[in-house]
């Protein structure tokens, strides 16, 4: 016993008396109320909302616990195959999620990769994509704390947008820049398609095909006219404002050489796509033949397309749309792999990424050393009223709310409004049917 007290005495006597007897007592309460405290927050259900406010299908998650009020959102947004995903969701990850505890994000997310043999596809990464961001909803929301501040914190007050200068013909293209830049835009994406024809029905009857084409394609006409839109833009908008451009992957591995070697005199920030995914080799090629940086990513699915890219630093920029690689938790993973070898992050997000996917890749750029872009989308009226608290654009940036989580919501009222249409708009047919003036097909 005066063995005990003394070695006691030793341990706290320098501490008070007070703060002995707290000391000895509080370590092992507060290990009894780890192992025996309340229950963990555990999944009660997933839903799927399927709405479409402004005329594009979003497929939404939202996961809710078994604490009253509490639940998550996430984007599974395939909004070429909005109603595949929607099945995969209900019929085959819901019932396999239910009950599992909200907290153990990674696990869920790798035991979901793992539960068909079959992997690494749009579908299921696009329905896993929506539990995973809901899921760091509900722990933002959890710790009472805006999401970056979970990932990191803040390293920069706002991310920098590309806004998107299109326009039937070139003047139109340069005045939607200029605009743009009176908006406050520092970066302006240049886009126009002069070589093809569209079609303005959504109808499979009005498309031709191999052996009478419609929708034409002209790659030398494409490269001499975005040239020249390059050339007057510039001219136009000083040599200050950053100028980027999407190739769409539409053209032949030495025209990629030779139009991003033409590009390289009015400094692009980046040239995105200019070869297909299934062709990643080439892009050893294209890197050793110009300086003009790359940006690659959008259709890629798994870490077999982009790891070798961002480790042999054949790309500058990647541009995963992380609904399709499944989410945030695969995203984060990137984004610290790409760090490492000087790659920048440039997350797709058009129209078809929700605000709520939107809302979780600020999350993650807001906390990111190697940020780059974030592609401009503005929420038009009916998207807002949806998705009351979605990120703000004001002077080229786009701000997170100040909130727990994702800091924004879902009306499922008035989401129910805005339904999918029937028929066979529910398959874009424009994708797939732009041609060569031969009838071959090409990629979009």
């Amino acid at each position: 016993m005066k063995r005990r007290d003394a070695m006691r005495s030793l341990a706290f006597g320098a501490l008070g008396a007070g703060a002995t007897a707290f000391s000895a007592i509080a370590p092992t309460r507060a290990i009894a109320n780890v192992a025996t405290g309340a229950a963990p927050v555990r999944i009660r259900d997933v839903k799927t909302i399927l709405t479409a406010p402004d005329g594009i299908r979003l497929v939404i998650v939202k996961v809710e616990t078994t604490e009253p009020g509490l639940y998550g959102l996430g984007c599974a947004t395939f909004t070429q195959r909005a109603l595949v995903v929607h099945t995969a969701i209900e019929k085959y990850l819901k019932p396999f999620l239910i009950g599992r505890n909200v907290d153990e994000i990674e696990d869920i997310w790798q035991s979901s990769y793992v539960s068909s043999y079959w992997r690494n596809g749009p579908v299921l990464f696009n329905a896993m994509s929506g539990v995973d961001i809901a899921l760091w909803d509900i722990k933002g929301k959890r710790a009472n704390m805006p999401l970056y501040n979970l990932l990191g914190g803040k390293v920069r007050k706002g991310a920098d947008l590309y806004f998107h200068a299109r326009g039937p013909n070139i003047d139109a293209c340069v005045e939607s820049g200029r605009q743009a830049v009176g908006r406050g835009y520092r970066f302006i994406r240049l886009q126009i398609d002069p070589a093809v024809t569209p079609t303005p029905l959504n109808d499979a009857s009005v498309y031709g095909g191999p052996t009478n084409p419609v929708n034409l394609w002209d790659p030398a006409d494409y490269m001499t006219t975005m040239l020249e839109l390059f050339d007057r833009t510039r001219s136009a908008l000083g040599p200050k404002v950053e100028l980027l451009h999407d190739i769409h992957e539409r053209i032949s591995l030495p025209q990629a050489i030779n139009f991003c070697k033409a590009l390289e005199q009015y400094s692009p920030y980046f040239i995105e796509d200019p070869v297909p995914p299934e062709e990643n080799d080439h892009f050893r090629l294209l890197r050793q033949q110009t300086t003009v940086p790359i940006a690659m990513g959008e259709l890629f699915n798994t870490q077999h397309e982009y790891v070798p890219l961002i480790k042999d630093r054949l790309i500058d920029f990647i541009r995963i749309h992380i609904s399709q690689i499944g989410g945030l938790s695969p995203a984060r993973k990137v984004q610290a792999l790409s760090e490492y070898f000087g790659v920048k992050t440039a997350w797709h997000g058009p129209g078809d990424a929700s605000p709520v996917a939107h809302a979780a890749q600020l999350a993650l750029e807001l906390a990111s050393y190697n940020f780059g872009i974030h592609e401009g989308h503005v929420f038009r009226p009916n998207t807002q009223e949806v998705f009351p608290g979605c990120p703000t654009v004001s002077d080229g940036y786009m701000f997170a709310q100040e909130k727990p989580g994702l800091g924004m919501d879902l009306d499922e009222k008035l989401a129910a409004k805005f339904p999918f249409p029937d028929g066979p708009p529910n398959f874009e047919y424009f994708w797939g049917t732009t041609r060569l003036r031969d009838g071959t097909v090409i990629r979009p």
